[in-house]
């Protein structure tokens, strides 16, 4: 019965959400929320009513196996509820338990786009014969990466350590008290149960070996996040950054855009900072080289050529066939980008991926509530990417003109055999539109009406298809990326309905993350807020609030930020080494306190953080913020500077950017603050801080700046102000 209870409440609510967005646009934005959030509570409690006589005994009938995940919210955790391995959630029962019968631990984390972890659940975790091993040997534990990213980084080091590399499912054993003793990742189930079988004989004949090897492994990854205090001054110049960037620049394919070979990773940071560079230094290579790389995104099948919205990377070198699984971390920081690139360089195709990545997220991944889910699947009918791709006959169904069929296929380089496996095409775009259009006799107004037309059908025709999955978990850090990415479409395009939605998104985040005492919770879900914030949700969020104070002249957002940055200094911070720990002192303790030191996919929580003082240290003149911030940049300078693959640093390189090059603080003040603003925000800012008011502030850059009747902008650097201005044109001709 559980099962059935399930299905029909999460049918019922699809049904609903997808009827309540048709009618979005037709209402106020602020009516519509209340008024949607009203009726879906009452679908549930209607659900609720309904199904509350049934007696709890019954609830997993249906099921021949339940296992103590069904208490979870997260969704991955829930897909391996009804598995007959007798799996636990990561916590203190669970190694209690492990220390009780004396067994192994097997820790297998994942996440619920993951098409590995899937196929490794399909073959392993519901057969019957390796999970009666695993539950007679050992004490199993299944954790979603995205909730408990500090227990995957203890054995995702391991999993480094011992093979160079790593990924999802990653697969640990570890001693009852946690230490881990080997690590992998996918495995098939051959393999599987030989790798069972031996450490089960491990367990009760070799115990010494894996002793000897959890204490190695133990200190191995504690000594990984190492930094010493580096007390002498530093020596930054311009030279010293030219070089970086230029070894910066050598590992960019500059045929196909990103990094050499494959996969390739979006790595929006990476782009953020060389298109900074570009421009700062007029570095026309480099502006290629960003340009590039965005266009070849925005033309590759990793981009949703249909419904908008990016994969989580491309298994190619060409960006052609993605590995489907659509992040919101991914797309809110690509939001950002295109964003911007689309303000440095006002081309049309950044401003339409900024528009379509938009629709896609608010389609797809938006809540009701007011937050972003966390993640579409990579799967669906559990084949790989079946929901996206096109047989050539549906194309033929589709596109019933015989000259646009032929145009549309050949625009988005499509096979009568598939340009792709089993016979599918991936949608993707080549160059060389002039001779598209000479062939087919169009215009390109007339290609442009013609695609759009095709897109239509083609969404329509695809949303009659089962979807992939969705993980509907929210989590803190990555809605504030999603609040910066709509932040930065407002700057670049204007429309205010994308202010809007980062505002009600922040409120929401605010509303039922943030505790009274500042302290934030990471994942929310059926309204259950359970798991203490990690730094990067502290790091993002403050980012994201002081970037919306920015665009709304709301100083309530600026103090929350500065709240925050200072519960994160109590909590978080290591006065040995001035840098800070990626848990709270709150958390209990895992084998090792970890720090996130280097930039990844998303940026480092540490180069968050320290970007956050260096600015909120300029916004409030506060000189102990900015000194951390420069004290973290010079602790990590060695790695920066003699590293051969500085793009793992490129958010840290933002900062040596704010430092080399200080910002201009523009500050515009009087009645027509808000319109002046958002004539500034349609141009590229580089790393200068806008600060903005229609009436006097206490803000030390706004101080005694307030005339009556007029709206003034000065153009400061270093706390000293140019002669002030009444028009955007000469506040912008003195920033160069």
């Amino acid at each position: 019965m559980a099962l059935r209870i399930s299905l029909s409440y999460k049918q019922i609510l699809a049904k609903y959400d997808n009827y309540i967005l048709n009618i979005h646009k037709s209402m106020p934005k602020s009516e519509f929320n209340w008024i949607s959030v009203a009726l879906r509570q009452i679908i549930l409690f209607s659900i609720l009513c309904m199904h509350s006589c049934k007696n709890l005994s019954q609830v997993n009938q249906d099921h021949q196996y339940t296992n103590a995940l069904i208490n979870e919210t997260s969704p991955y955790l829930l897909q391996h509820a009804h598995n007959p391995v007798d799996w636990h959630p990561w916590g203190t029962s669970a190694l209690e338990k492990a220390k009780k019968e004396n067994k192994l631990l097997i820790i297998s984390i994942g996440y619920a786009a993951c098409h590995w972890c899937h196929v490794m659940e399909h073959e392993s975790f519901e057969d019957s014969l390796i999970a009666s091993i695993m539950n007679e040997h050992f004490v199993p534990i299944k954790v979603d990466r995205e909730e408990r990213p500090d227990v995957d980084d203890i054995y995702m080091s391991a999993a480094q350590l011992l093979t160079g590399s790593g990924g999802w499912p990653l697969n640990a054993f570890a001693l009852p008290d946690g230490r881990p003793v080997w690590a992998g990742t996918y495995f098939p189930k051959d393999k599987w149960e030989e790798i069972l079988k031996r450490f089960a004989y491990l367990k009760e004949n070799e115990w010494e070996k894996l002793e000897s090897s959890a204490n190695q492994l133990t200190s191995g990854i504690a000594s990984l996040d190492e930094v010493t205090l580096i007390e002498s001054a530093p020596k930054y110049s311009a030279n010293l950054l030219k070089d970086i960037t230029g070894r910066f620049l050598a590992q960019v394919d500059l045929e196909e855009g990103g990094r050499k070979g494959a996969p390739k990773f979006p790595m929006p940071n990476n782009w953020e900072f060389l298109l900074k560079y570009a421009v700062k230094s007029s570095d026309q290579q480099m502006l290629s080289a960003v340009t590039n790389t965005l266009d070849k995104m925005a033309y590759g099948g990793i981009y949703d050529q249909v419904g908008g919205g990016f994969a989580r990377y491309s298994v190619d070198a060409i960006w052609k066939a993605p590995h489907f699984e659509k992040m919101l971390y991914d797309n809110g920081q690509l939001l950002s980008l295109y964003a911007q690139a689309y303000q440095a360089t006002q081309r049309p195709l950044y401003k339409k991926v900024v528009e379509e990545t938009i629709d896609f997220l608010n389609r797809e991944l938006y809540s009701v509530e007011d937050g972003f889910y966390s993640s579409l699947d990579a799967d669906s009918e559990g084949e790989e990417g079946k929901f996206y791709v096109w047989k050539d006959e549906e194309l033929d169904e589709l596109i019933i003109n015989d000259n646009d069929r032929a145009l549309i296929k050949e625009y988005y380089s499509t096979l009568p055999e598939g340009n792709w496996e089993h016979g599918n095409n991936i949608l993707h775009i080549k160059e060389g539109w002039p001779e598209l259009l000479k062939r087919y006799s169009v215009s390109a107004v007339q290609l442009d009406s013609i695609i759009k037309h095709f897109k239509q059908q083609a969404l329509t025709a695809r949303a009659k298809r089962p979807r992939p999955g969705l993980d509907d978990k929210i989590l803190t850090s990555w809605n504030a990326l999603i609040i910066k990415g709509y932040i930065d479409a407002y700057k670049a395009i204007g429309k205010e309905e994308y202010l809007e939605q980062a505002i009600m998104t922040a409120h929401f985040v605010l509303k039922n993350q943030m505790q009274d005492d500042s302290r934030l919770n990471r994942n929310y879900k059926n309204g259950q807020s359970t798991i203490n914030a990690f730094l990067d949700d502290y790091a993002n969020l403050i980012y994201a609030l002081t970037s919306l104070y920015e665009v709304t002249m709301d100083e309530s957002w600026l103090n929350i930020s500065k709240e925050l940055l200072d519960y994160t200094i109590a909590h978080f911070f290591n006065p040995k080494n001035g840098m800070f720990n990626y848990t709270s002192d709150l958390d209990p303790a895992l084998i090792a306190r970890k720090m996130e030191l280097s930039d990844n996919v998303i940026p480092g929580s540490n180069s968050m953080m320290a970007r956050n003082l260096h600015r909120l240290g300029e916004i409030f003149y506060y000189p102990e913020y900015t000194e951390k911030a420069e004290q973290m940049l010079n602790n990590m300078m060695p790695n920066i500077s003699q590293i051969n693959q500085p793009s793992f640093y490129s958010n840290w390189l933002q900062l040596l950017f704010d430092i080399i090059y200080p910002p201009y603080e523009i500050v515009v003040i009087g009645e027509d603050a808000e319109y002046k603003s958002k004539e500034i925000f349609r141009n590229y800012m580089l790393n200068n801080i806008v600060l903005a008011s229609s009436s006097d502030s206490n803000l030390p850059l706004l101080l005694n700046k307030y005339v009556e009747g007029e709206t003034m902008i000065y153009v400061c650097q270093n706390k000293v102000c140019k002669l002030p201005v009444t028009e955007v044109e000469d506040a912008l001709s003195q920033l160069k």
